[in-house]
């Protein structure tokens, strides 16, 4: 597609991937979820990029330490991954988000920070006691109100949205949750999603697992199968990171 027909938010955020794929470049590939594991632990380049990058709010810090502390925190969206999300919401003026893998809210806390008064995250989990550690930071950062978290399988919410007439009213989507159903996600996203609307695909790497996905890895069967779909898919326009776990932005023609 022409880039004159693409809106200028778009065209002025393919340009801001420019630097965020450097950013990967340096990185190299890791483990899911952790931007640390990515480039090593304690690796001087990491802390660099940190440093000269991450402008955290103070509550967004905060959650992220008592995710830290949790035992699953591995599962957590790289604070610098969270971070560019939330420039792409705000680069494109959405006002309608949907997140589809809640976890503690990090993310969704991050997006809802940058939206204006009467946006709003329709968050999608299906566990309420990961969620309950983020609400009360959500509400003390002053944005639960743009926050709707519906504790129920995706797919189901997904659906409710377009049987209520939703579709292609959406600004920005951002998946992360199951991998078996990212196919089924992507699709359901494509169609509430608006024109110039930007899906965030997180872990589409999956560990360096989708160069040969076995037999018994249905997560990383999924991932790859949803790659070459999405190369192929002339509906969008794609752009691959390769920060934290490897995200796919895919920006809706």
């Amino acid at each position: 597609m022409p880039l004159f027909s693409v809106p200028k938010e778009v065209a002025v955020g393919a340009a801001m991937l420019g630097v965020a794929f450097a950013t990967g470049m340096l990185a190299g590939f890791g483990t899911p979820k952790s931007s640390k594991s990515t480039i090593g632990k304690n690796s001087p380049l990491l802390q660099y990029i940190l440093d000269h990058s991450l402008r955290e709010h103070p509550i967004l810090k905060k959650l992220r330490l008592l995710t830290a502390d949790h035992p699953h925190g591995k599962m957590m969206v790289s604070c610098d991954q969270a971070q560019l999300m939330a420039n792409l919401v705000k680069l494109i003026k959405a006002k309608k988000v949907i997140e589809i893998g809640v976890f503690t809210g990090y993310n969704t806390l991050n997006m809802a920070l940058v939206l204006p008064d009467n946006g709003k995250v329709i968050a999608c989990d299906i566990n309420e006691d990961y969620a309950k550690i983020g609400k009360p930071l959500w509400k003390e950062a002053g944005v639960d109100h743009k926050i709707d978290l519906r504790i129920k399988p995706a797919i189901q919410t997904l659906d409710e949205l377009l049987a209520s007439g939703e579709a292609e009213t959406f600004d920005f989507a951002f998946i992360d949750a199951d991998k078996e159903s990212y196919i089924e996600y992507y699709e359901k996203c494509l169609r509430l999603i608006k024109k110039g609307g930007i899906i965030a695909i997180d872990n589409i790497l999956w560990g360096g697992r989708v160069l040969k996905p076995r037999k018994d890895d249905l997560a990383a069967q999924t991932i790859h199968q949803l790659n070459e779909k999405l190369l192929r898919d002339a509906r969008i326009n794609i752009s691959i990171l390769p920060m934290g776990d490897g995200v796919t932005l895919a920006f809706k023609l």
